[in-house]
């Protein structure tokens, strides 16, 4: 939670460019009203196709954000948006309900939160791969953490799922389980400060890469050669250890699980 702004801060950086020019423009700033509350706002442009969107009041707050390579596709943009007003509308309900039942129950009532921030993983002559950062807040103990990853299809205008690359989960972890076991135990180890034994407890086993966030980078910007697999609390540690992040290569064998249609977009490394 960060700390709270005046009643209502709304920050929008936006432009509806309806060519793609990555060359940055000139910012412009206005104040504007927003009934019934009184608010403070602004609207600027740093980057064509760039948004963000930001609202606080004593009920709610409210982050969303996404970058001007995904701005700058028309019909990605369509869906981000509505992913943003999803979010938005469901966090003022949720929020609302809260309110209400603190009341009737006679406790404190502390403002939920959402927040998503999109961001650029890579972009190859055929993908667009993104990736997000999740946080919400719903009066518990502490705000809770997780990810979300899409990939957008240039060549078919499609939005996929990167899993959806693979022939099968199955597959998909039958190629990486291995080393990715390995290195998530070395980072487990480090923050604890002793070995991973296996079967001592719930956080000392392994976990489904395919279960998790899987995202796809390039060193190249030619082709995917990496794979990430971001993991939120509670998922491989305690709450307390944070998040994971666990990147392998592109191996042969994990080039071969891959749908045939998509297997030009890969290379091994």
């Amino acid at each position: 939670m960060r700390p709270p702004l005046p009643l209502l801060l709304l920050l929008v950086a936006a432009c509806d460019a309806a060519t793609p020019d990555p060359a940055p423009t000139a910012s412009a700033e206005a104040t504007v009203a927003a009934p019934p509350v009184t608010a403070v706002a602004s609207a600027s442009a740093q980057s064509a196709g760039a948004s963000q969107v930001r609202e606080e009041s004593d009920l709610y707050e409210f982050d969303y954000s996404y970058p001007a390579e995904a701005g700058r596709i028309a019909a990605l943009r369509q869906w981000l948006d509505g992913e943003r007003d999803k979010a938005q509308a469901q966090i003022i309900k949720d929020a609302t309900e809260g309110r209400a039942e603190a009341r009737e129950g006679g406790y404190e009532f502390h403002p939920y939160a959402t927040g998503t921030a999109w961001r650029k993983v890579t972009e190859t002559p055929r993908f667009l791969s993104l990736s997000a950062d999740l946080y919400w807040f719903t009066g518990g103990a502490h705000p809770n953490r997780g990810f979300d990853s899409v990939l957008w299809d240039k060549r078919e205008g499609l939005r996929r799922k990167p899993i959806e690359m693979f022939v099968s989960p199955a597959r998909f972890d039958a190629a990486v389980r291995q080393r990715f076991c390995a290195e998530l135990d070395r980072e487990r180890a480090k923050r604890r400060g002793e070995p991973v034994v296996r079967d001592r407890g719930t956080f000392d086993d392994c976990i489904s890469p395919a279960e998790q966030t899987v995202i796809l980078g390039s060193l190249t910007g030619r082709t995917f050669d990496r794979v990430g697999i971001l993991i939120g609390p509670y998922a491989a540690g305690p709450y307390v250890e944070g998040d994971y992040e666990i990147t392998l290569p592109v191996t042969p064998a994990l080039l071969a699980t891959i749908k045939p249609e998509y297997r030009d977009a890969f290379a091994p490394r």
